[in-house]
């Protein structure tokens, strides 16, 4: 079981029903190198911990956006090698963004059970609130869970902020993405499809547009959190360094 610590605890079982795959995936993917090894404890037993679990819901995730393991490999292989868990949830929230739909209905347990720990009724609310959720409707028991922002939202209820704070950190966020998204697409409007429109008859660029198209995601994916990731380290050294 986990400990709510960075430790590795869990087991092969546990790893894999907290990400919601079988534990014949996660082995294929510790064979692959997709997944770092576990650590051995007594009796030869793997631990896994929280970095396993958040690299496992981002291979996942970029499966489900259609890259294949080769490809999969090259963008793992491209992030830094200190990432820490949290790093590694952002990098999976943010392509999750890219599906039209990434929620699943779920009932408390099975919410509990992907969340990895026991959820009070502030709790919910908080992750309600966060957008992670939606609570059943009427007599329903079903709820409506964002996987993108599951974990994120988890951790977040432990963070010593006040609830107002959080909400407002992600009102900016929402407003500053939407108008990088909006500016990305006027410039893949502008720059890309228009010209390719006008040149749709040459098989060349055609291919090479299809190739743009299955790279794109993850490229701008990983630039947008590498270029927010600076930039929010140079704010906070210059906030909070004291002459």
């Amino acid at each position: 079981m986990a400990t709510g610590t960075d430790e590795p605890t869990l087991t092969v079982d546990e790893l894999a029903a907290r990400a919601g795959v079988t534990v014949r995936t996660v082995r294929f993917y510790s064979t692959r190198g997709l997944l770092p090894p576990p650590v051995i404890g007594p009796r030869r037993v793997g631990h896994y911990g929280p970095d396993h679990l958040s690299r496992l819901a981002l291979i996942e995730e970029l499966q489900q956006q259609g890259m294949t393991l080769a490809a999969i490999e090259r963008y793992l292989v491209q992030l830094p090698p200190d990432l820490s868990a949290h790093d590694l949830a952002i990098h999976r929230a943010l392509v999750a963004s890219w599906a039209p739909d990434t929620a699943e209905d779920m009932t408390r347990a099975e919410l509990e059970k992907r969340a990895g720990r026991a959820l009070t009724e502030p709790d919910v609310d908080r992750l309600a609130a966060m957008g992670v959720l939606v609570r059943p409707e009427g007599d329903g028991t079903a709820y409506r869970v964002d996987l993108g922002l599951l974990r994120l939202g988890v951790e977040l209820l432990d963070v010593p902020i006040a609830h107002e704070t959080i909400l407002a950190a992600r009102t900016v966020l929402l407003e500053h993405t939407r108008s990088a998204a909006q500016e990305m697409t006027r410039l893949f409007r502008d720059e890309v499809w228009n010209p390719y429109r006008e040149r749709e008859g040459d098989p060349e660029h055609v291919a090479a547009m299809k190739s743009l198209s299955a790279h794109m995601q993850p490229i701008v994916v990983q630039a947008l959190v590498t270029a927010f990731q600076r930039s929010l380290k140079e704010e906070l050294r210059a906030a909070f360094t004291t002459e």
